[in-house]
């Protein structure tokens, strides 16, 4: 037997918030401009919200419309002061990304995991995990004692073969009111209890709000930061993470495209094998099309690579066989990329 955390946060914590307000933004540019690029960066806190980064496009985005929205919907209602400081896309970039070549936007190393653990071939914990945030986002827009902020962890016992067995802690820290806090702990920790039971998994011992309070949250708590959660957006430390995040960036920066493709093609071979987990490793250099290296590993050890696969992973070839020009990527920066 082995213990392993893993944690989510709630669609209001900081850092989540700057996620969605940077896909928002994208997915706007996007709309108006497929050829749009995109790298935004946004960055929350004490009553400011900062937005860079680069952007080339022929959209006409309302910056501030578009971060007041987002914020109404997660349940933000403060006034912040918005500072717009996006500039272009470095001409340099575009020399190896913006021609019939179709360049990666980036080098680097992005990974693809799948497991049988799951009907959604992901870890067991990581899928209790993302029903729980899912499910605090709802409930709070009817319950006014929740507020949006929050996160939660699980503290796994798990077997030989890394299924997890019980859960020896499970902490939630959620914002809330603190005016009926002996019912909200009950609502939660209710709701934890059936998610759990779903899965015939005990959990030994709650820690709901640890220290005791949680009033103050989001921006006023804390500063958030677009790509600061890329383990929560990606396997909860059950698989490596190549380092790059998602949110802000379009499908020419294969930190995205390429790290939604590995996963695709990591479920296609757990399938196909019948294996208990796989994992995809595809790396790239920059302006340069095809993968300098695809690495698949599995529980029935390496995986060979067809020839035919570095074609599917060239960038543009990604973008089309995934269609990541037409997808909504706000609601992907929520709870996580991989979520079936």
């Amino acid at each position: 037997m082995k213990i392993i955390s893993n944690e989510i946060v709630f669609r209001g914590h900081p850092d989540k918030v700057c996620d969605q307000i940077s896909d928002a933004l994208l997915d706007a540019y996007l709309s108006e401009d497929k050829n749009s690029r995109c790298a935004i960066e946004v960055m929350g806190g004490k009553g400011k919200i900062f937005v860079t980064g680069e952007v080339t496009s022929k959209s006409n985005v309302d910056i501030s419309k578009v971060i007041n929205r987002v914020l109404k919907d997660i349940g933000y209602v403060d006034n912040y002061e918005i500072i717009n400081n996006l500039g272009i896309q470095s001409p340099d970039i575009a020399i190896g990304t913006n021609n019939d070549i179709g360049g990666a936007g980036d080098q680097g190393m992005m990974f693809g995991f799948a497991c049988n653990d799951t009907s959604e071939l992901l870890p067991t914990a990581m899928v209790i995990l993302q029903k729980l945030s899912k499910w605090y986002d709802e409930v709070r827009k009817t319950k006014p004692d929740l507020l949006p902020d929050g996160k939660a962890q699980i503290t796994g016992i798990y077997d030989e073969f890394n299924k997890l067995v019980k859960i020896k802690y499970f902490t939630i820290s959620y914002q809330n009111t603190e005016k009926n806090r002996s019912v909200t702990d009950k609502l939660i920790k209710d709701k934890v209890t059936s998610i759990c039971d779903e899965y015939n998994i005990e959990v030994e011992n709650f820690l709901i709000n640890p220290t005791g309070r949680f009033n103050i949250g989001g921006f006023t708590g804390d500063a958030g930061l677009t790509g600061r959660k890329i383990v929560v957006d990606t396997y909860h430390s059950f698989a490596p993470n190549g380092g790059g995040a998602f949110s802000g960036k379009d499908p020419s920066k294969v930190d995205r495209s390429a790290a939604y493709k590995a996963r695709e093609i990591a479920k296609k071979i757990l399938k196909e094998q019948n294996l208990k987990w796989c994992i995809v490793q595809i790396s790239y250099a920059i302006g340069i099309a095809k993968p300098l290296s695809i690495y698949i590993n599995s529980d029935k050890g390496d995986i060979p690579v067809t020839d035919e696969l570095y074609e599917d992973c060239k960038p543009q070839n990604i973008i089309k066989d995934l269609n990541l020009l037409n997808i909504c990527y706000e609601n992907l920066a929520q709870f996580g990329h991989f979520q079936n």
